[in-house]
């Protein structure tokens, strides 16, 4: 066993993990516990499915596993909270600078 095996998840190689209700319920338990939260929808790779960013007022983010882009706009819907396309508008400022606060600290 290399240094990293124990570190690896246990998958089945080239099987992506797909979205579960644990993720959807973490994301609504993490919009429900902070304000401004905004939803970034990243698109699904040949590494990664389909992936939602929620960033908070403060920039404080989390990221998980999401149903396609549908899955994320419906969930977005049901919070009341606003979503884009990470792809075409970006990531908002204030994330990039918690991330660097949280780096640096």
């Amino acid at each position: 066993m290399g240094l990293f095996d124990r570190f690896r998840r246990k998958q089945r190689a080239g099987v992506p993990r797909v979205a579960t209700s644990a993720d959807t319920g973490y994301l609504e338990q993490w919009a429900a516990s902070r304000r401004g939260v905004e939803a970034f929808v990243e698109p699904k790779t040949t590494v990664t499915e389909t992936t939602v960013v929620f960033v908070a007022h403060d920039g404080e983010w989390t990221r998980r596993r999401i149903d396609g882009e549908e899955g994320a706009r419906r969930l977005a819907r049901k919070l009341g909270i606003p979503v884009y396309d990470a792809g075409i508008v970006g990531y908002p400022k204030r994330m990039r600078e918690y991330t660097r606060r949280k780096s640096a600290g």
